[in-house]
């Protein structure tokens, strides 16, 4: 029988921590084979995002991007995932779109920060003010339930709304907030870098996520030159993500800078070495993320 599971009743069997157990459970496996497909009406996406990985599974998920739909009241992104059986290729669920994003996408840049970030970092400042960013508070205080909030956004009062039932600051100096954090993590959409490397200071931790085109940053070539850098794939951020494709290409770093990806996690290499060092994580939220999110939300879903 095949699983439906909807957003709100799939959500209520997750959490955080879990959902980290099974990233690591996932990159102990075989490297997964990844493949992306698009196609174009006008302004209208249909982006296909499939992974395989032996011993998991397979995943397709599917988005619609219909930039029109806000003036129809409805939302721009919509979609869903089929899961399919790795011993038969059977379809064992179709999970909600919304909910593997949510989920995929914030505990990415959780899973990291486990490794990356100081255990005692108290501060974390949130670049970005959309849902992203409030999925991203829910995250983080799972790991660092100590952790005070700040919210900064190009509109002061996008940041308070979201803020102010967070029980989060705001920020209106980008500069400053940064330079007083532990961590730094920003999600918007940025073509220009928003953070720069001058303001950082020894030991903090900056996880990137917004980008996702080759004309995407949100961190200047300082800031890449003064930390240690990291992904979740090489595969899938080096050659397809501004963030990363541009300093490269322009000899701003080198491709052997980038010290690990979530695959080097048994050989030890994704971690911090030293309080001091500044650790910079970019969160490429490949195909294969979406297979390991989708399958623990299907295990979850048929435990509870």
């Amino acid at each position: 029988m095949v699983e439906i599971i909807g957003f709100e009743e799939g959500e209520r069997a997750l959490s955080w921590p879990g959902l980290c157990e099974a990233f690591a459970r996932g990159h102990a496996l075989p490297r997964a084979e990844i493949a992306d497909g698009f196609l174009y009406r006008g302004e209208d996406t249909l982006l296909n995002r499939a992974a395989w990985i032996d011993g998991l599974g397979l995943a397709v998920k599917s988005a619609t991007v219909f930039p029109g739909n806000g003036a129809r009241g409805k939302p721009a992104v919509n979609g869903g995932v089929c899961l399919y059986a790795d011993t038969d290729g059977t379809l064992e669920a179709i999970v909600d779109f919304h909910l593997v994003t949510k989920w995929k996408t914030a505990g990415d840049s959780l899973f990291a920060a486990t490794r990356l970030a100081r255990p005692d970092s108290r501060k974390i400042l949130v670049v970005g003010a959309g849902n992203v960013a409030r999925s991203l508070v829910e995250a983080y205080r799972s790991a660092f339930p100590e952790a005070t909030f700040t919210i900064w956004s190009r509109t002061e009062a996008s940041a308070r709304r979201l803020a102010e039932p967070l029980g989060a600051a705001v920020a209106t100096d980008l500069e400053a907030a940064v330079q007083e954090a532990d961590i730094v993590t920003s999600a918007t959409m940025a073509t220009e870098p928003l953070i720069r490397g001058e303001w950082l200071r020894p030991g903090q931790h900056v996880d990137l996520i917004g980008a996702y085109r080759p004309d995407m940053r949100e961190a200047d070539d300082r800031a890449l030159q003064r930390a240690r850098v990291f992904v979740d794939s090489c595969e899938t951020v080096l050659t397809h993500i501004g963030e990363l494709k541009t300093p490269i290409a322009t000899g701003a770093i080198a491709q052997g800078d980038v010290v690990a990806d979530y695959y080097d996690l048994g050989g030890g290499r994704f971690r911090r070495e030293s309080d001091d060092e500044i650790t910079l994580f970019k969160n490429g939220g490949g195909a294969h993320l979406d297979l390991m999110t989708s399958r623990y939300i299907l295990d979850a879903w048929r435990a509870a």
